[in-house]
């Protein structure tokens, strides 16, 4: 997840907050690396490496393992970026989701071949859910924790009835088990499939308009502007990664067509990756490794099949890789990561 990054404003809110709870925030800087980046605008971007290093020095300096979940009851995303103040001028909830879905990436973005965490609606048993789905390596339970005491919490402000039903995590249950009880007012469930918000099934027609039509029209066009800078800003590797991912059953996809794809000479394409401390190939390498990783987790291909997606031309040959990227076979890998 290199060149990995969140909002400014999200870490120097979380700053401010463990501050509140007692820890010191200039040595908090210090330690996670954060000491010489401006935070005081809130839409320039943070490397997300430290952000996470943020969080979990946080929860040490203030004794809170339950950091993430308090921050996400107490302070509204609206104070934190402007992706809060979108969805605060939304006229109805569904509308809310809906930028959400759109501008979640301004406030945090993930340069991982699966893409950035993000939002999805779906229906189970004829009831509707808001899914968070992130690639294996982007489930912290922190992350989750954080944004779905933030969705429960902040429209409780301005809606009439509860709008969230249950609350699933595919984590286990934590030593604070009891707030998020407390938190969310309604059944919690852990070790499940998957990291969901149950629906009240009316809701998306249920009214917000915190703020008038012309302050989001406003909104709307800087978060435009924002998410444009944004992608021109993106890695090399990144755009290597999400080039490469289609391609990768033909086996060994050379650099030359993946230089013509983003519209640049093989030697530039070169350049460019080792002024981001990495090659083509070791590129390539990573990702089968975490493209092997999260299918062998997500349960749903046979081996022979994520073998043959991955470009190799055997399973045997990409069990002997499997093994030399983590030390176990991928059906033994597999086993020990299968969810109940």
């Amino acid at each position: 997840m290199a060149y990995s990054t969140v909002s400014a404003g999200l870490a120097a809110g979380l700053l401010t907050y463990a501050a509140s709870r007692g820890a010191d925030a200039a040595d908090l800087r210090l330690k996670v690396g954060l000491v010489d980046m401006d935070l005081t605008d809130p839409d320039t971007r943070v490397p997300f490496k430290h952000y996470l290093a943020l969080m979990h020095q946080a929860q040490k300096e203030t004794g809170d393992l339950a950091l993430a979940l308090h921050w996400g009851e107490d302070v509204d995303m609206a104070d934190l970026s402007i992706v809060g103040l979108i969805m605060n001028a939304a006229p109805t909830m569904g509308a809310a989701f809906q930028q959400l879905q759109h501008y979640g990436r301004l406030a945090m973005e993930i340069n991982d071949p699966a893409g950035s965490p993000h939002f999805e609606l779906t229906q189970q048993d004829g009831r509707p859910y808001m899914v968070y789905q992130a690639a294996p390596a982007q489930n912290v339970p922190e992350l989750v924790e954080n944004a779905f005491a933030r969705l429960t919490c902040g429209p409780r402000q301005f809606l009439d009835a509860p709008h969230i039903l249950s609350v699933h995590f595919t984590h286990a249950a934590p030593s604070y088990r009891d707030e998020y009880a407390r938190i969310f007012q309604c059944p919690v469930h852990f070790e499940t499939k998957w990291n969901a918000l149950e629906l009240h099934p009316e809701v998306a027609a249920w009214p917000v308009a915190q703020s008038p039509t012309y302050m989001s029209n406003l909104l709307a066009e800087r978060a435009d502007q924002l998410l444009a800078k944004l992608s021109t800003q993106k890695s090399t590797r990144g755009q290597v990664e999400q080039a490469l991912l289609p391609l990768l059953h033909l086996g060994n996809p050379g650099a030359d067509q993946i230089a013509a794809q983003l519209g640049m000479s093989r030697q530039t394409l070169f350049r460019r990756l080792k002024e981001e401390n990495t090659a083509y190939r070791d590129v390539l390498e990573e990702l089968r490794h975490t493209m092997a990783m999260s299918h062998l987790k997500s349960q749903k291909l046979s081996v022979g099949d994520i073998a043959y997606l991955l470009g190799f031309s055997d399973v045997a040959a990409f069990s002997r890789a499997f093994k030399r990227w983590t030390g176990q076979g991928p059906r033994a890998f597999r086993q020990n990561h299968e969810v109940v």
